[in-house]
């Protein structure tokens, strides 16, 4: 099968190249976009360290094929930050309650939690623990990611208050 040319916008920036087939997007974001937070653990799905959002969407970047995001937005843990590098409210969340932990799964973390508070922003615990089922921690500890979570709803909660509050 021929190289095919696609065209993405990456935490959006539109990037075009001509890729192989079988190049999986995690790989595609990380060597020919230079953005290595998208980090590859198992690279079958299963530890989630590869999460982005595909137009809007937590996926796997190791299960999904660079063609396959042709014509998409793709967002990575870089796309999260404002232009000026202030945190998200999930990236401060985990930084203020030991969520990072070593490190290597936090961009996977981070990514699944934006989509998970963006479609409920007030998740139960259970809701918490159930949508973060799909990213592992080999460090073990979980409990900073759950308080970093609530506290990142809480964010969320707050600024979305604070909006509808009449001038």
């Amino acid at each position: 099968m021929p190289d095919a040319d696609i065209r993405m916008r990456v935490n959006g920036v539109t990037r075009r190249a001509t890729v192989p087939p079988r190049l999986t997007l995690a790989d595609f974001l990380r060597e020919r976009c230079g953005l290595t937070g998208t980090h590859l653990g198992c690279e079958h799905g299963v530890c989630g360290a590869c999460s982005v959002l595909l137009d809007g969407e937590a996926v796997r970047a190791c299960l999904v094929f660079a063609v396959q995001a042709d014509d998409a937005d793709v967002t990575t843990v870089e796309g999260l930050a404002e232009p000026d590098g202030e945190l998200s409210p999930v990236q401060a969340a985990f930084r203020d309650n030991h969520g990072l932990q070593c490190g290597f799964c936090t961009p996977g973390f981070v990514v699944s939690v934006t989509a998970l508070l963006r479609d409920n922003p007030d998740p139960t615990d259970e809701e918490i623990r159930e949508g973060l089922s799909g990213n592992l921690c080999r460090c073990t500890g979980y409990q900073g990611i759950l308080k970093a979570v609530r506290a990142a709803a809480g964010t969320a909660a707050d600024g979305a208050a604070a909006a509808e509050e009449p001038r």
